[in-house]
């Protein structure tokens, strides 16, 4: 029986390979939505390739063009975030992809997960900005959560089957492209520079909170609420061969790892066929091909965002929503070439501490604290 996919954030880098796994398997998935930012040449052809029910542009003034390009076609055209929200509640879907980036992706993944949706979860900041409140509800309807980044993928899989009780989680970073650069260095590190990482092919913020080590710090507070599991039991390990994607340790200290080579089609492919593994043609990891892997501690001196990352962790409430927010604003404010790459982390300790705290908020505050710590992390700026 075909899955029934909305796929929110079609034109991202998750996205366009979620749909490289559709295009292999069209027994198993049918897209029921494709959902798009701004990219409407790139979700036109995707439309016309997998003929959705419905399209979606958030940003509203390209509805007259996306409308226009479709008109052909037996499909509904809508805009808006509020549109998208709409989506991943549809009757008709199965799973929900959610791939949109940053803290757009909070709504539309509570409106899926109340309409008792499968979520694949795509989007960290969803569990990062609300983990206790998406949580909360996935066990009220009974909705599955599973992890498409690829170290969570990694832990899930570690875990599957499992009934010993964990002793840590090992998450692995590959360190970014500054992992050996000096303070001096890191400071005049530029756009250009920091785009251009490793191992991983992944969009323009995500590749940014690599270099920093922020998106480690989120990855951590997201497998907190993923796997119930304190941040001083999740430990990050710097592993710049990305072989190893996760590790969980045993109470009786048994390691289990789960390898590959980086790659995102099998982590996308393992959360949309769950449980069931696919045949697939993907490149196999060879172990003679492997000159070596090594291990490093991540040096929070450095790349200050994972200790503000575990900060937020520890105190709970509403700190990893404002963490998250003046990070999306430090990040767009260094694409844009207003602020250096260190800058980012001292716009986020600022807006961390003058943000007002709320020990146990609800979505109301959420949204509210978000707006507060995007105001703040704008005036540090200018």
């Amino acid at each position: 029986m075909k899955r029934n996919i909305a796929i929110l954030g079609s034109t991202g880098s998750i996205g366009t390979q979620a749909l490289d796994i559709v295009r292999e398997n069209p027994d198993r998935f049918e897209v029921y939505a494709l959902t798009a930012n701004e990219n409407i040449d790139l979700l036109i052809r995707q439309v016309r390739e997998f003929s959705p029910e419905v399209a979606v542009i958030a940003n509203e003034s390209k509805y007259g063009q996306l409308k226009d390009a479709l008109r052909d076609l037996p499909v509904k055209v809508w805009a808006g975030s509020e549109s998208i929200v709409q989506v991943a509640q549809s009757g008709p879907v199965d799973m929900v992809l959610a791939a949109m980036v940053g803290y757009s992706g909070l709504k539309p993944a509570i409106s899926a997960i109340k309409a008792g949706k499968a979520i694949a979860l795509a989007n960290k900041e969803t569990l990062v900005v609300a983990g206790e409140l998406i949580t909360n509800l996935a066990v009220e309807h009974k909705v599955p959560v599973l992890p498409v980044d690829s170290e969570h993928s990694a832990i899930f899989q570690c875990l599957n089957g499992e009934r010993s009780p964990v002793e840590k989680i090992i998450l692995t970073a590959s360190g970014g492209p500054f992992r050996n650069h000096s303070p001096s260095r890191l400071a005049k590190a530029t756009k250009a520079e920091a785009l251009m990482h490793p191992n991983w092919n992944m969009g323009a913020k995500v590749t940014i909170d690599s270099a920093s080590l922020m998106n480690k710090g989120l990855e951590m507070i997201e497998a907190g609420w993923l796997f119930d599991i304190a941040p001083d039991r999740i430990e990050v390990v710097v592993h710049p061969q990305s072989v190893i994607h996760s590790m969980v340790q045993f109470e009786d200290s048994s390691i289990i790892a789960q390898l590959g080579l980086p790659d995102m089609h099998l982590p996308i492919q393992y959360a949309l066929a769950y449980p069931d593994r696919l045949r697939s043609n993907f490149k196999r990891l060879d172990f003679f091909e492997l000159k070596t892997m090594t291990f490093e501690r991540p040096d929070t001196k450095r790349f200050r965002n994972l200790a503000f990352a575990f900060e937020a962790a520890r105190v709970k409430g509403n700190m990893a929503c404002i963490m998250n927010a003046a990070n999306e604003i430090a990040v767009d404010a260094f694409l844009k070439d207003r602020v250096g790459f260190l800058e980012m982390s001292d716009i986020i300790e600022k807006t961390m501490r003058k943000t007002g705290f709320i020990q146990a908020p609800s979505y109301e505050d959420y949204v509210q604290t978000d707006a507060e710590a995007r105001r703040i992390a704008k005036d540090f700026i200018k």
